[in-house]
């Protein structure tokens, strides 16, 4: 049964239709990549799904419970976690104060002046660094921390809610190639052990590979291919969309670059 079902989704800016009619669905304990050229209504859609747009037709549903129209914080608090492409953390706080600020929200205690987040749910906090092996740099700030290291405690806030659906808008960018490796498979092992549902975006082809169970692709607001990363990998279609003609996603990786900067 699908947690995730996104049917007829529509979006438009002025004439240009960002999102035209697309469906999708996302399974529990399932990573999703939602891919596509520059242009192709990936950030439209992701955007959608979190509720900071709201699709002008469709439907988005959570375990049967409708999205469109809700605010970003409630669609947070049905357990939608989400990480950023630059990572959203206090640089002045310490590792373990950013998840506590997470676990005031979800107690939705955030403005409680006898409320400090040095004093809230610690063990919890701990316990969620642990899981993304940042625990033992709990008490250093933020702003000393390398970049993906960063992304790993970005992580830990977005595990905070105890989500259904994690959200993930590129994850690896920014990130050396060992890094991005580290990253996915540690979200990968926290799908599989949690059960949480993954969509994500990204532009690095060798980490969608590597460690999506399906993909959707999209070209110009609409879906052109969905299914598994074999199926994909050699879908006319979607080769003709990222290459044109006579390059195929093998040659971009032994290249080492991205599909879109072999295009350009």
């Amino acid at each position: 049964m699908s947690l995730l079902k996104v049917e007829n989704l529509g979006k438009s800016f002025g004439g240009v239709k960002a999102v035209d009619g697309i469906n999708f669905e996302l399974k529990a304990g399932e990573l999703l990549a939602l891919i596509g050229p520059n242009g192709a209504g990936k950030s439209t859609t992701f955007n959608m799904v979190n509720g900071q747009l709201k699709a002008d037709r469709g439907s988005i549903t959570l375990a049967g419970t409708e999205l469109v129209g809700l605010q970003p914080r409630d669609i947070w608090r049905l357990g939608v976690g989400r990480t950023f492409q630059i990572a959203a953390t206090f640089s002045s706080l310490t590792v373990v104060e950013n998840v506590q600020m997470a676990l005031l929200s979800q107690d939705k205690k955030l403005f409680s002046l006898w409320s400090a987040a040095a004093k809230h749910r610690r063990s919890d906090a701990l316990d969620l660094l642990d899981m993304v092996g940042m625990a033992s740099q709990a008490d250093r700030p933020c702003s000393v921390l390398a970049y993906g290291d960063v992304k790993r405690v970005e992580l830990a806030i977005a595990m905070a809610n105890a989500p259904k659906l994690l959200l993930m808008d590129e994850p690896t960018a920014g990130m050396a190639p060992k890094e991005r490796n580290e990253l996915m498979a540690l979200t990968k092992k926290l799908v599989t052990e949690r059960g949480v549902a993954v969509l994500f975006t990204e532009h690095s082809m060798d980490v969608v590979f590597a460690y999506a169970d399906r993909m959707v692709v999209l070209a110009r607001g609409r879906l052109i291919a969905e299914g598994k990363p074999d199926v994909i990998r050699d879908h006319p279609k979607v080769q003709e969309v990222y290459f044109g003609s006579g390059k195929t996603f093998e040659k971009s990786q032994e290249a080492g670059k991205a599909p879109e900067e072999q295009a350009a």
